[in-house]
């Protein structure tokens, strides 16, 4: 295997994940399989792992429910690794809602299906056509895609999906924020209706159990979300401004926390921004979001999960897309538009045992929002103050006066 690969899903992969005291060998893997999963460090399996394994390698269709970073890509790409073999044309389809999280699959793929010695690109936006053209005139086992660039090389006819035989659509759920449905309404009708699909989903919307009906054969449902969708460890705070001092509450609580810290802005436009005002203010910071290159993209986020720089400033694409170890400090610019974001951004924190920090900095016009993160949560989000910035003071409802029967109010004299 190429170093640089190892490299990426030593980085990727060995982040720290909850596991099981099951072992990989009573999963049912191949000896070679495991070999592999030895080299790499791992020693036993999560819990999506143990699960998800011995059902995929019968060839069940499955629905996943599992959180980002509980080790499902490992899940599937294990009993994908283990049913194909070099050499029988392209037949393993995989669909990623973001460009990272596709490239990490891809990672996966080159390590797990070296046994096979299955071959694997990755088709994604925001790189040229030309190396991908390439890439699909080889003898190809795998795909794994972003939708838009898939559905692409569909029109251009440049890849055909007709003997796929192995489909995973990861993040489905992220893949509807996204836009996404419509293509993945159309992938699904293009690859063959006989097939071993599984779906992962960290939540099941109603398009998402629609798809499922339609496109699923009797799926077996495997669900290891937490009771709570709150991780531990993870310490809440907000802080109330007026919208012209967001900024200068974001400067300060940079200043107050001095850790790896990842800054979530709604917008592309504000990403931009912010990162210009951070690095005019002395910080080192990098920036991550859809509009950026690929290679872009890239080296943002190895800078920052490397240490070059101690801020990276993303939009909701890094929610799920980013799986570095040690981010200390989440800081929501803004508010999320959903509570299932707010929960993704905060799950970038705390991995496992570890602790973090989430601060949201809010305006009157997100109390609604805040109102119901709080009823997820089912605390109350502590309002604290940041060194320099005035808060917003929340306006407690007025009290309603019931009157007794009988009541008649005094007359003044």
């Amino acid at each position: 295997m190429h170093k640089a690969v190892e490299k990426e899903v030593l980085s990727v992969g060995q982040h720290p994940v909850a596991t099981t005291a099951s072992t990989f060998e009573s999963l049912g893997l191949s000896e070679a399989v495991l070999k592999s999963i030895r080299h790499i460090g791992f020693e036993h399996p999560t819990p999506i792992q143990c699960e998800v394994i011995p059902v995929a390698l019968t060839g069940k269709d499955i629905i996943g429910l599992a959180q980002t970073g509980s080790g499902k890509t490992a899940a599937f790409v294990l009993p994908i690794a283990e049913r194909l073999t070099h050499g029988h044309g392209l037949r393993g389809l995989i669909v990623c809602p973001t460009r990272e999280i596709a490239l990490q699959t891809k990672a996966f793929l080159d390590l797990f299906g070296k046994n096979h010695h299955l071959k694997t690109a990755c088709l994604i936006g925001g790189v040229r056509m030309g190396p991908q053209i390439s890439d699909l005139g080889k003898k190809l086992d795998i795909v794994v895609a972003t939708p838009g660039r898939l559905i692409d090389h569909v029109e251009r006819r440049t890849v055909n999906l007709g003997q796929i035989q192995e489909l995973v659509l990861d993040e489905a759920d992220h893949m509807l924020d996204l836009g996404f449905l419509p293509q993945i309404e159309e992938i699904l009708r293009t690859v063959p209706r006989e097939r071993h699909t599984m779906m992962f989903s960290a939540t099941m919307p109603e398009p998402i159990e629609r798809l499922t009906r339609r496109f699923l054969t009797n799926p077996v449902r495997i669900d290891i979300l937490p009771e709570g969708k709150a991780a531990e460890g993870i310490t809440h705070r907000l802080y109330l401004v007026d919208a012209e001092n967001k900024r200068k509450c974001l400067v300060a609580l940079l200043h107050q926390e001095l850790g790896s810290t990842l800054v979530f802005a709604r917008r592309k436009i504000d990403a931009e921004w912010l990162s210009k005002v951070l690095e005019a203010e002395g910080h080192p910071v990098e920036r991550i979001h859809s509009d950026l290159s690929q290679s872009e993209r890239t080296a943002a986020l190895k800078g920052f999960r490397e240490g070059e720089h101690r801020i990276l400033v993303a939009t909701d694409i890094a929610s799920r897309g980013i799986d570095v170890p040690g981010i200390q400090h989440i800081i929501n610019f803004d508010t999320p538009e959903t509570v299932e974001d707010y929960i993704h951004r905060a799950g970038r924190t705390a991995r496992v045992k570890a602790t973090g920090l989430v601060s949201t900095i809010g305006t009157w016009q997100d109390l609604p929002m805040i109102k119901a993160i709080e009823a997820e949560l089912g605390q109350s989000i502590p309002r604290c103050t940041a060194v320099g910035v005035s808060p917003f003071a929340e306006v407690a409802p007025k009290t309603t006066f019931v009157a007794r029967p009988g009541f008649r109010p005094r007359r003044r004299r």
